[in-house]
């Protein structure tokens, strides 16, 4: 049975893209691996950890900066660095630009509107 958090749609899109870089990054070079690899993971890991701490903050405060200056800021970081690696030749740019770093952009919007939502809860 699914709890709220897992029914919360920033968190699994959070998650679909954690396991797509996990996917992509295994075709990385081996000495990629405690590099970009790692980097890439975690920071990609950190999104949906981070909104799994935010989801269970009682303080509508701390949500709303967890969710805005860290969920937000991996994510983006996560997406550079993927735009970074397709660079590099790491990635395969098409499949990239016309996928991924798309996602987490809308991933990013849809974090913004959760804010938002969480806010007009309030009032």
């Amino acid at each position: 049975m699914a709890t709220g958090l897992e029914n919360l749609k920033i968190y699994q899109m959070a998650e679909k893209l954690e396991l797509e870089v996990y996917e992509i990054t295994k075709y990385f070079p081996i000495d990629e691996k405690y590099r970009s690899v790692d980097q890439l993971r975690r920071s990609s890991n950190s999104v949906s950890n981070n909104i799994a701490e935010a989801y269970n903050k009682i303080s509508l405060k701390e949500k709303i900066r967890i969710l805005n200056d860290i969920a937000k800021s991996e994510a983006e970081e996560t997406k550079r660095g993927l735009l970074r690696a397709a660079k590099r030749g790491l990635i395969n740019k098409s499949i990239l630009l016309n996928n991924l770093a798309e996602k987490y952009t809308e991933l990013i919007k849809a974090i913004s509107g959760y804010i938002k939502f969480l806010k007009n809860q309030t009032r």
